[in-house]
Order: C-alpha cells, then structure tokens, then sequence
C-alpha cells in the first residue's frame, strides 16, 4: 500500500476495532491525519479520558502512554512503536528521586510530566511546560527539588523568585543541541523574524528570544501573531506542522539539530501493525502503580484548577 493506501486502511480499521488515536505534536504531519487528537501528552491523556473507544494507540513516546494508561486504566493502552523512548525520562529512576529526597528533607518534590510512571510514585505534585509556573506559584511550599529537567526549572524558577529551588543534572538532549550562536545567527539571517522556543532550551537561548512556552503556546503564538516570519526553537516537525497550517507565514527551524529521533521512529506502519496486532506493545501498570503514579497528577490538576 502506498500512504495514502495506509492512511485510508487505518482509518478504516479504527473505526472497525474502537480504536483512539492519539499523536503528540512532535509526529510527522501523516500520522496527525489519521490520530483522534495531536496535542502534548497531558493533553492526549485527558482526550484519551475522555474518548468513547476502549482501546488507544498512542504515536508518541513510553511515558506518555504511561501517563494515558493512569488516567483512563480501564482502557487498553497500545504504544505504536515499542522502542519509543525519552532519554530525558530515562534519566532519572524513582531510587534516584528517594536519595534526593534525603538530601533536601524540606522541599517538596516537583516532577515534570517528561517522567516514568514508576518516579511519579516518588513526588508530590506533576507539571507541564505550560502548567508550570501555574502550579508551582500556587504551592505553598517555599522550596522546590524540580526533576529531572533544570532547564526548565531554572526557567519557572527566574518568574518565582520567592521561591527557592534545587535540582537535578539532567534535561532533554535535543533541546539542548540549540545554542545562543543558533539564536544570534538566526538573527542575521531573518531579522524580522519572531523567535520561539520550548524552555526545554538552556538559560542562555530561553533569555534570547521573543517567546518561550510549551509546544502548543509556541504553534498558538505563531498562528496568533500578526508577525509573518518565525524562528522555531523546538523539535523541528513544529515548524513542518506550522508551514502547512499557516501557508501564509514564513518559518525557520533555530537548529537544524533539535531532532528527537525517538519522536521520528514511530511511523504508518508501525500503527497500522499496532492495530492488527503485529507492532506495538500493551502499557501494564499495576493498580498500585496507577494510584501511586496518579496520586501527584491529581495534584496539579487540583492546583491548576
């Protein structure tokens, strides 16, 4: 079958075998036309909640099938590529979380939503790149261990100053690739251009640009703006997204670099395969492991109100 073969015989077939479909926003543009629903994970999880189908297909990474599993456990939850992984969420185990904890007895423990279900067991309160300064602002707590990304930590950390942080060595590799020369050379080359980026990104690029939110603020501020010509700072598939949804404006990727290679594996294929039963993989969580892992979800839901 050629793609849109494929794309026709999915569609077909989800329909036939209540199936969702969900994509995160860092998927090629083929799989956003067969998904359900494209967003962040957090946002997939609450659509897959909310979903009339009992089974889901997730076309993004580990941990955001875990996440979906968690919040709707009564659903059989697929991840269309097995191999698909987040370095950053595997950078750090709840053992790790456990030992930091002993070394900062009086903070409570922030844990981005980038993370195994297994950590999220170990922390008090789960954010988003876009809840973050929300729900940490609303904490009572004066003091924070943020894991595992201290990017985005110190990001949230320079608006809330009253606050004090501690954090762990970690953050998402591709992010990382952008650097302050990116941001000045993208300057020479389209002065009259926005620039945007994932606060993902180190201090040094974050402080250079126009805008830094989460992925979806990134693509809402561009198709927003009365500006004509962006600079994207994320995952490079966002500015492919953005070029066919606002043909009229102009995008550029900062970094040529900032590809997430365990974003890009999943493909038509391995959802078609996942849906016939021959890719994919089941995500199994314990009951305890949900209500563990739930447990600080509930919380940031709670404190972003």
């Amino acid at each position: 079958m050629n793609k849109k073969e494929l794309q026709a015989e999915i569609l077909r077939l989800k329909k036939e075998k209540d199936i969702c479909i969900l994509a995160h926003a860092y998927q090629d543009h083929e799989l956003w036309e067969v998904a359900d629903y494209m967003g962040d994970s957090f946002g997939l999880s609450i659509q897959a909640q909310k979903a009339e189908q009992k089974n889901v297909i997730m076309c993004g990474v580990r941990f955001m099938a875990e996440t979906v599993k968690t919040l709707a456990p009564e659903k059989h939850v697929y991840l269309a590529n097995a191999d698909a992984g987040c370095p950053m969420a595997q950078q750090m185990t709840r053992e790790d979380v456990l030992k930091m904890k002993e070394q900062y007895p009086d903070h409570i423990v922030c844990a981005y939503i980038n993370t195994t279900a297994d950590l999220k067991r170990a922390v008090d309160v789960i954010v988003t790149s876009s809840s973050a300064p929300k729900i940490i602002g609303n904490l009572p707590d004066e003091k924070i261990l943020f894991v595992p990304d201290p990017n985005l930590g110190g990001w949230i950390a320079k608006q809330m100053p009253e606050k004090s942080f501690a954090f762990f060595d970690g953050g998402c590799p591709s992010h990382m690739m952008i650097t302050a020369e990116d941001v000045a050379e993208a300057r020479r080359l389209h002065p009259e251009a926005e620039i945007l980026v994932h606060p993902e990104c180190v201090a040094e690029v974050t402080e250079l640009a126009d805008y830094a939110g989460s992925t979806t603020g990134i693509m809402k501020y561009a198709k927003e703006s009365s500006g004509k010509e962006f600079v994207i700072g994320t995952e490079n598939s966002i500015v492919e997204h953005l070029r066919i949804e606002c043909p009229e404006k102009t995008f550029y990727p900062l970094s040529e670099k900032c590809v997430c290679d365990n974003m890009r594996i999943t493909t038509l294929e391995d959802v078609y395969g996942c849906i016939m039963g021959t890719a994919g993989e089941e995500i199994l969580l314990s009951p305890q492991e949900i209500e563990e892992s739930r447990r600080p979800i509930d919380r940031m839901i709670e404190l972003g109100g």
